[in-house]
């Protein structure tokens, strides 16, 4: 059986995004993506899907790409490698709500590709609540845990274990949220053929709407005051800590002279600092801090 190639993987996370964008506006109710076609001066190009001021959703992104051409020396360089042409595709999102009570979700699943014959998969899916929910948390990872059991009884324990390490504010010594599952380098070998890859990677995509659209319809209905929003901002503020300070993706993209707009699109429209804030630890924002730890076994 003929492997799926670039093209029919570009073309499988373009449909991926449609299906992702569809179900979001349903559910909002108010809230439409707009699309912005752009074009990447080395190659390839995009369409950036944001929604605004929607019900539910305050400001997030639905980001399709497909760029290629010559491989910046740093990236050559991290991979090891001397000379090369890359090709990149994936979705990227990222969805702040308007009510502190439904938590940002970030999702990316990628495909990379070099001239010289190596490719792989990356991806994962993770949420950051701004007050966490132990019922929440164990539903999400159950869902997560059932897309990778379908796969491989081994994925679960070992790309939760993977997005505690990645999704982690090392200078603030918490996590960003409650984690979920993170992978990269996922290429054949003698377990799994690329089509194995490529069906889990899929798998992951194809969950994202069914697990988000249930906390917007049962958290969004939960009332929110002042000092929710005030808390809110402060965890945004961490959110960008990461992204700016640690996200690979970010990096990536604009070390390869990516779409600065796109790029960015991750970043909510209102953060937060204040100096050295401390909540009570029996507040509920000092519970929630207590959680944003590694190694919590949520299922």
């Amino acid at each position: 059986m003929a492997q799926p190639d670039k093209s029919h993987i570009a073309s499988v996370f373009k449909n991926i995004q449609d299906h992702i964008c569809q179900a979001l506006e349903d559910v909002d109710g108010k809230g439409v993506f707009l699309q912005d076609k752009w074009e990447r001066p080395g190659g390839g190009g995009g369409r950036t899907r944001v929604i605004r001021h929607g019900n539910i959703i305050e400001k997030g992104g639905v980001n399709f790409s497909e760029v290629h051409g010559k491989t910046p020396e740093k990236i050559l360089k991290g991979f090891g490698l001397n000379e090369g042409d890359f090709f990149a595709t994936g979705v990227s999102i990222v969805l702040h709500p308007e009510n502190p009570m439904v938590p940002i979700i970030h999702m990316n699943i990628r495909y990379f590709e070099m001239s010289t014959g190596q490719y792989w998969f990356g991806g994962g899916i993770d949420l950051t609540p701004h007050y966490v929910d132990k019922e929440d948390a164990k539903y999400f990872h159950q869902k997560l845990k059932a897309v990778c059991d379908k796969h491989a009884p081994h994925y679960y324990a070992e790309y939760k274990h993977w997005a505690d390490d990645y999704f982690y504010v090392s200078h603030r010594d918490e996590t960003r949220g409650i984690g979920g599952i993170f992978f990269d380098h996922l290429s054949e070998d003698q377990e799994f053929s690329k089509e194995d890859r490529f069906n889990f990677v899929k798998d992951v995509g194809l969950s994202f709407a069914p697990i988000y659209t249930h906390f917007m319809k049962k958290n969004s209905i939960i009332p929110f005051g002042e000092r929710e929003k005030e808390w809110q901002n402060l965890r945004r503020g961490r959110y960008v800590e990461f992204n700016l300070v640690h996200d690979r993706g970010t990096k990536f993209g604009l070390e390869t002279n990516g779409r600065t707009e796109s790029i960015l699109m991750s970043l909510p429209p209102i953060a937060g600092w204040e100096y050295d804030y401390d909540p009570p630890k029996n507040s509920k924002e000092g519970q929630t801090l207590k959680l944003l730890k590694k190694g919590i076994n949520w299922v």
